[in-house]
């Protein structure tokens, strides 16, 4: 618990269900705050709290298409609504692409990226951000990726939409930072996880893409990332707005 000031405070994370979101919920869950787990998928997420809960923590699962208005508005509404405040709002949810180069990219594949790794983390913030205001403090912590980064790290649809990501956490710093808000988010690199391409090894963005893999190092525990996540959203990290943070073992340095 300690100085972390997290405790008894209203938590969201979303893609909470697995892997680095569900490590940062019992992360959370962990520091004494009450974690909204918010995932796609409702078998997931209600076995996230109910993990939570048998530790002695507080949690509720809200499911549902995260890129949905009404469904943002109900997961910011109900960590208002069960635990009194919306504190720390994490959004971590997120899909891989098939590493399309860009002459390869469907409007299928192109839409569902953008819609779920950008636009659904745009409309949790603005959605979050009136009853951040309205305390007067906040923090927001995005999962953007080594691919918000560079070019080489993943396909088009991915490598823009976490470009996106980034754009978005530096102007809501920006935009907020005489408010008592802050906005970072994590660039992890190679972690495991349940997220895999379903990439076609013989189209021409994987075959690129191959000779620059060989770079990212150690794959990451999802808790390495978890933690760095929970850091941010801390009072340790009080002074620290409007960063990117690479947790990727020096892939960003090479």
């Amino acid at each position: 618990m300690g100085s972390s000031g997290l405790e008894n405070g209203g938590v969201v994370v979303t893609g909470a269900g697995s892997g680095i979101g569900r490590a940062a919920a019992l992360r959370f869950a962990g520091e004494g705050a009450k974690v909204v787990v918010a995932d796609l998928d409702g078998q997931a997420a209600e076995a996230a709290v109910e993990e939570i809960r048998a530790a002695g923590g507080t949690a509720v699962a809200v499911t549902g298409d995260l890129s949905e208005q009404a469904v943002a508005d109900q997961v910011v509404d109900t960590a208002v609504a069960e635990f009194g405040a919306l504190d720390v709002l994490v959004n971590n949810a997120g899909i891989v692409d098939r590493m399309s180069a860009p002459a390869d990219v469907t409007d299928a594949e192109w839409d569902r990226v953008i819609r779920v790794n950008l636009t659904a983390p745009f409309l949790l913030t603005r959605a979050a951000l009136p009853h951040m205001l309205a305390k007067g403090k906040g923090a927001i912590v995005n999962t953007a990726s080594e691919a918000s980064l560079r070019g080489s790290a993943a396909g088009t649809a991915y490598t823009v939409s976490k470009h996106g990501v980034v754009g978005l956490t530096r102007s809501v710093a920006i935009m907020y930072r005489d408010s008592g808000i802050r906005a970072n988010a994590i660039a992890p690199g190679g972690t495991l996880t349940n997220l895999m391409p379903e990439a076609d090894a013989g189209a021409h963005g994987p075959k690129v893409l191959a000779g620059y893999m060989h770079n990212l190092g150690r794959i990451a525990e999802a808790d390495e990332q978890a933690a760095a996540i929970v850091f941010l959203a801390s009072d340790a990290a009080s002074n620290i707005n409007g960063v990117i943070l690479p947790v990727d073992n020096g892939w960003s340095a090479v």
